[in-house]
């Protein structure tokens, strides 16, 4: 927890260096302060929430790459960040390792901020994972006390700072907006218990919410040993085998999707407790995808036509853009 002397302290710090023009340095002296800690109180605004970031997209060179997705996949929108030239590395040096999640988090950011400054009262629908995670540390200085962010599926999970729950409770703490959960688990033990999870009427309250949002922020899942599903203990080495035999190749809200996007015939996807597919395509979905181990099962979700905006790593947008054969 930030303690509010250092909350202060990194508020004076960014402001100081951001808006007054100050180089680190000068910015020390101000407080009084080293310039190595001055660097630290920056990263910790930004990390934070504090301070957010926002840089405009369209001249980052991917705007073919973006116009062709669009078309190709019937998209409202196709946003890229730029393309860092990395690869398929599992562990990618230093900070890099988490560069395309930051910047799809960013992007995100800005079409949150676009929508509930258009619409004070709106309804956003929101999924899990580290991406959906980046969203919250990029809404510095919004206010929507009308808005509210609901989960698009059970928010009982792990404990992880990716879950559903805890998404949906850090944007509503940096915007003041209301936040609502599913009380019930992510995946049931099995069918007949979700449908006496979602017979509850607190259940059924907040799902009806969750089923008409005025936007839906999901992301997707490789199914592979790196998977956070998988990491995370949420399915068991088995069911990951079991998945791939009926043709699964990623998933998103828990539902595993094939080669083409549709729900593979698992127990697996009548046990999770979501929003599906159906619902989904009724609304603005928007698909965040953040590493390009993600482009297959990227690429799939887009067949399924449920995506209206795709928001997309560079490096990440030319592995899909390739995979769906691309002219470039």
């Amino acid at each position: 927890m930030i303690e509010s002397d250092d909350h202060e302290l990194m508020s004076r710090a960014a402001w100081i260096y951001y808006v007054g023009g100050l180089n680190q340095e000068e910015t020390a002296n101000r407080l009084g302060t080293t310039r190595a800690r001055v660097n630290k109180l920056l990263q910790s605004a930004k990390d934070a929430g504090i301070v957010s970031i926002s840089i405009d997209s369209r001249s980052n060179g991917l705007l073919e790459v973006e116009d062709e997705l669009r078309q190709r996949f019937n998209l409202e929108r196709c946003i890229c960040s730029p393309a860092l030239g990395l690869g398929r590395e599992v562990q990618l040096p230093g900070t890099l390792s988490e560069y395309p999640r930051r910047a799809v988090g960013s992007l995100a950011a800005t079409l949150v901020r676009e929508l509930i400054t258009r619409k004070g009262d709106a309804v956003i629908g929101t999924g899990w994972g580290r991406t959906l995670d980046h969203i919250t540390r990029n809404m510095a200085g919004v206010s929507a006390p009308g808005a509210r962010f609901v989960s698009l599926m059970g928010s009982l999970t792990a404990n992880s700072a990716f879950n559903p729950f805890e998404v949906v409770q850090a944007l509503a703490r940096a915007t003041g907006a209301e936040g609502y959960f599913l009380p019930v688990p992510f995946i049931a033990n099995s069918p007949d218990d979700r449908d006496i999870l979602l017979s509850q009427t607190t259940v059924r309250s907040v799902l009806e919410m969750a089923r008409q949002p005025d936007m839906a922020i999901i992301s997707v899942g490789e199914l592979t040993e790196h998977s956070l599903l998988r990491r995370s203990g949420m399915i068991s080495q088995l069911e990951l085998d079991e998945l791939h035999e009926a043709g699964a190749i990623g998933d998103t809200n828990g539902i595993f999707f094939d080669a083409h996007g549709a729900p593979v015939q698992h127990v697996l996807n009548q046990r999770t407790l979501a929003v599906d597919f159906k619902a989904l395509r009724t609304t603005h979905t928007v698909l965040l995808s953040g590493g390009i181990e993600k482009a297959q099962a990227t690429c799939a979700l887009l067949e399924s036509g449920i995506v209206k905006t795709l928001v997309v790593d560079g490096d990440t947008a030319r592995a899909i853009h390739r995979i769906a054969g691309g002219k470039s």
